[in-house]
């Protein structure tokens, strides 16, 4: 049985302010000296940066588009263990999910298989009686999903916080909090979203701070651990990584870190290491070599295009990646891995493992995907479906090799990506712990080098 304290934070719309509050949460929760566990609904890697900041533990997320519907309350339960409160930060409007899929992968939808009530996090910028209106027709949209209370944010002065309180008195939902509008507090953005905490530091560090101490300030603890506390029981098993039986020597696998390669999984290091590997994890910036017995290689998504010329400087490391590729080490590379792989990147020397170029583009593709395997590769068979999610401004010319990655069902029917010796490399982001079986094949193709 699941016993952890549980809030989701949503809000009708984008922009709200759910990172703002959910972090700030984070933060007041774990001043206080609670193990706060930090979660994200939906495929997003850089809001859990934050919510690692906050609370000193790894941020996880939860997709039930990428995983299944069945592995979001067990994933949960994985990365709560032993923890005094768990804080779920929603996605786009608390009702959108995925495109033509109804409650799919929605906030909603998360917080109905963790049975948490959900905290509306409310932009009262422009508003005063209206949002009452507002907020009694999300709350009454669904009545599976249980609206525990509201949270106003940027409210202009004590005249409009009365206003906006005596409107919502009539609604019967509690104000949970009150937050005046603070840029100081404001987190930098650019062309993918918010600027990664591993590219800020210091100042990343001062954003959460400001955001703990904002909320702490504004919002009532005390009223928002009850409603935590109401939560049923779940009766899931926890997701367990170690599926396999792990075997000796254990191969090394190196994972790209560092500022230019941000977007990964928790599961997945969780996964390679429960499938026999030592993960290391090394700085394509910094680096000049890939960790010592380097059997296979992961690179994961991230912002190349802002370090490309950093990135093309470090000609030792692209010596190194292009010679374990070229001799058919395993090698996964999603999106910012599949830029470094090509030939060049905005016109700076990449590692030249693909005869391909990426250039940034004007256009953002985002949105999930359904995929299968054209053919084997290191981490799949060739028919396997995944699902999963792409998120670029970036253009790779050509898009597919001789031997693509993947095969496209949806929004279109295309193909796209790499396979070439050891390597496969594509613009999906996938989710390992929707299908473990990823993690144990590609262990074994390093195993057997």
């Amino acid at each position: 049985m699941v016993n952890v304290p549980r809030l989701v934070i949503a809000a009708p719309a984008s922009g709200s302010g759910k990172t703002t509050v959910a972090t700030g949460l984070m933060a007041a929760f774990a001043a206080r000296g609670l193990t706060v566990s930090p979660h994200k609904v939906g495929p997003d890697y850089i809001d859990p940066g934050y919510h690692s900041l906050a609370t000193g533990r790894p941020g996880r997320n939860l997709d039930a588009y990428m995983c299944g519907t069945d592995l979001i309350a067990p994933l949960f339960a994985h990365g709560s263990a032993g923890c005094d409160l768990a804080v779920v930060e929603g996605v786009m409007g608390l009702y959108d999910g995925a495109s033509g899929q109804g409650e799919l992968a929605s906030t909603a939808q998360v917080a109905k298989l963790l049975r948490a009530p959900v905290v509306l996090v409310v932009d009262a910028s422009s508003q005063s009686r209206s949002v009452a209106a507002l907020v009694h027709g999300f709350a009454s949209w669904d009545p599976e999903v249980r609206i525990g209370g509201v949270i106003l944010n940027k409210v202009a002065s004590d005249r409009h916080e009365a206003l906006l309180r005596d409107a919502l008195d009539e609604s019967g939902l509690p104000v949970l909090g009150v937050l005046r509008r603070a840029p100081q507090v404001a987190t930098p953005s650019r062309h993918l979203g918010l600027v990664p905490v591993a590219e800020r530091q210091g100042d990343a560090v001062d954003a959460v701070r400001a955001m703990g101490e904002r909320v702490l300030a504004g919002c009532d603890l005390d009223a928002l651990m009850a409603l935590a506390r109401s939560a049923p029981a779940l009766a899931d098993e926890a997701w367990e990584p170690a599926y396999a039986v792990v075997e000796r020597p254990r191969p090394v696998v190196a994972v790209a870190g560092g500022a230019a390669f941000t977007f990964a999984y928790a599961e997945h290091a969780e996964l390679l290491t429960a499938a026999g590997a030592e993960v290391v994890v090394f700085d394509p910036l910094r680096d000049e070599k890939l960790p010592a017995g380097t059997a296979g290689l992961v690179i994961g998504g991230g912002f190349p295009e802002m370090y490309a010329p950093e990135l093309s400087a470090n000609e030792p490391l692209r010596r190194a990646v292009t010679e374990l590729a070229i001799g058919g080490a395993p090698v996964a590379a999603e999106c910012a891995g599949l830029l470094y792989l090509a030939r060049e990147l905005d016109g700076k020397p990449m590692c030249g493992v693909l005869d391909a170029e990426a250039r940034m583009s004007e256009r953002l593709t985002l949105g999930y995907r359904q995929a299968v395997a054209v053919s084997d590769s290191p981490l799949a068979v060739a028919g396997t479906r995944m699902r999963g999610h792409e998120f670029h401004r970036t253009v790779l010319e050509p898009g597919a090799g001789t031997t693509p990655a993947w095969g496209m069902h949806q929004p279109e029917r295309r193909v796209e990506g790499y396979v070439q010796r050891g390597v496969h490399a594509s613009y999906l982001h996938t989710h390992w712990a929707a299908a473990p079986s990823v993690a144990h094949r590609f262990v074994e193709h390093c195993r057997a080098r």
